[in-house]
């Protein structure tokens, strides 16, 4: 395939989820619904969660910025592709690719930083909770909040700068509906070996360290539930947990799963499948788990309503 310069390549081509023209209209129709579904879900939370006094702790400080980048986090894609199709135009700037890796990375990586957090919180509610107001003060909760996007600024920041080294393309097309930073790194002329070491190593860092802090969390959380001598009580303790824990295992299940799939056994279709789960269903999914499984959002939902 002939190498392109980068200084001929002025755009890249986002080959999308289907070639199939009469599918275009169906696409557009699902996923602007499911993008509608997951903005004004993850408002509601907000607006729940701010509107009422009973709903102003940690936790909820948590899932109220975990809403907020929910939002973020879809909207840096289907709105892109939603528009893509209808002007039937599939081509991204540079500059515009860019950007739209940035914001996913800052976005996702955040996603991840804030479940860490809200884990961490789980685990001084159970395993400290004489202690609880004292540690998880409104200070720290702030600081998590900002730490958390610091670190995920400075990780979609190294991704930027990985990817501005390249001086050659291979091809311009993008087998996906967004600039996934995985294929952008394939698409480099350099060597691919490198680029995939650099990747993992970097994914390792602003991956693995939130995964780590989530699994150590709830080993102790579950050492500490198993120690309570009533079933009634080791229900109540991990009920709390069940909502957090889905969310986990859907964001990192699907996220995982598109990183290992894409070294192991690449497949550009599987990869946007899984792509679809973790950038657009996850994020509609969310306030529905935390709605249906938590009592606590639900009985706040129902005195809004009322009011």
């Amino acid at each position: 395939m002939e190498l392109k310069n980068l200084t001929r390549i002025s755009e890249f081509f986002l080959l999308g989820l289907s070639d199939d023209l009469e599918l275009q209209p169906l696409l557009v129709g699902i996923f602007l619904s499911m993008y509608l579904i997951a903005v004004l879900g993850n408002m509601l939370i907000i607006l729940t969660v701010s509107s009422d006094s009973h709903l102003h702790t940690p936790m909820y400080f948590f899932l109220c910025n975990l809403s907020l980048v929910d939002i973020g986090f879809i909207s840096t894609t289907v709105p892109k592709m939603a528009v893509g199709i209808l002007t039937h135009s599939r081509v991204i700037s540079y500059g515009g690719c860019l950007t739209q890796m940035s914001f996913f990375i800052l976005f996702g990586c955040m996603d991840g930083m804030l479940l860490t957090a809200m884990a961490y919180d789980r685990f001084v509610a159970i395993c400290h909770p004489l202690h609880y107001s004292a540690i998880m003060n409104p200070r720290l909760c702030c600081f998590l909040v900002l730490m958390s996007f610091f670190i995920s600024l400075l990780d979609s920041q190294l991704h930027n700068l990985m990817v501005l080294q390249f001086t050659c393309f291979k091809d311009a097309n993008i087998s996906n509906f967004f600039c996934d930073p995985s294929q952008l790194l394939h698409l480099a002329c350099s060597d691919t070996i490198t680029n995939d070491i650099v990747m993992y190593f970097v994914g390792a860092i602003f991956g693995g360290g939130p995964i780590a802090g989530i699994v150590c969390s709830y080993y102790k959380i579950v050492s500490s539930i198993l120690r309570v001598p009533s079933i009634g009580g080791k229900y109540k303790a991990f009920s709390t947990c069940g909502s957090h824990l889905s969310v986990v295992c859907l964001f990192y299940g699907t996220a995982i799963g598109v990183y290992l799939g894409s070294a192991l056994l690449p497949s550009p279709r599987k990869d946007v499948v899984a792509s679809v789960m973790y950038t657009v269903v996850t994020p509609m999914l969310n306030p529905f788990i935390y709605s249906l499984r938590n009592r606590d959002i639900k009985s706040a939902l129902w005195r809004l309503y009322s009011k």
